[in-house]
C-alpha cells in the first residue's frame, strides 16, 4: 500500500504532461533537424523534381511542335494525294475513252473488212453457181438429146 500512494504522490511532478526544459529542448532539436533536413535532402530533391519537370515540359513542348508539323505535312500530302487521285481518275476516264473509240474503230474496220470478204464470197459462188448451172444446162441438154435420140431411135 506505501507503494501506491507514494506512485501517487510522483505523480505530480515528470507525469505525462510535464512541461519542463526538456520540451523546449525537444522542439529546438525538432526544428534544428527540420532545418538539416530540408537543406540536405529536400531542396536538392525538390531541385532534381523540378529540372526533371522542366525537360518534361520542353520535350512535350517539342513533341506538340513536332505532332502539329507532321499534321500539316499530313494535310498537304492529303491534299496532293486527292489531287492526283482526281488527275488520275481523270487520265483513266481519258485513256478509257480513247481506247473505246480505238475498238470502235478496229470493230468497224474488222466489220468492213469481213462484208467485203462475204461479199467477194458470194459473187465468186454466184459466180461459180453461174458456171456450174451453165455447165450442167449444157449437160442436161446432151443427156436430154442422148435420151430423146435413144427413144426414137
Amino acid at each position: 500500500m506505501f507503494d501506491q500512494v507514494s506512485l501517487l504522490l510522483s505523480e505530480g511532478k515528470g507525469g505525462l504532461f510535464d512541461i519542463g526544459a526538456s520540451v523546449p529542448l525537444i522542439a529546438v532539436q525538432f526544428l534544428a533537424l527540420m532545418f538539416i533536413l530540408d537543406q540536405i535532402l529536400y531542396s536538392p530533391l525538390i531541385e532534381v523534381i523540378n529540372s526533371r519537370n522542366k525537360t518534361i515540359l520542353d520535350n512535350l513542348s517539342k513533341a506538340s511542335e513536332l505532332v502539329a508539323s507532321a499534321n500539316e505535312i499530313t494535310k498537304k500530302y492529303e491534299e496532293e494525294l486527292l489531287v492526283v487521285r482526281k488527275n488520275a481518275q481523270t487520265d483513266i476516264a481519258a485513256s478509257q475513252k480513247v481506247n473505246k473509240e480505238i475498238l470502235e474503230l478496229e470493230l468497224q474496220t474488222s466489220q468492213k473488212y469481213i462484208n467485203d470478204l462475204l461479199t467477194k464470197i458470194f459473187e465468186d459462188f454466184a459466180a461459180k453457181k453461174q458456171s456450174v448451172l451453165i455447165t450442167l444446162e449444157g449437160e442436161t441438154t446432151a443427156l436430154s438429146n442422148q435420151i430423146l435420140d435413144k427413144l426414137f431411135v
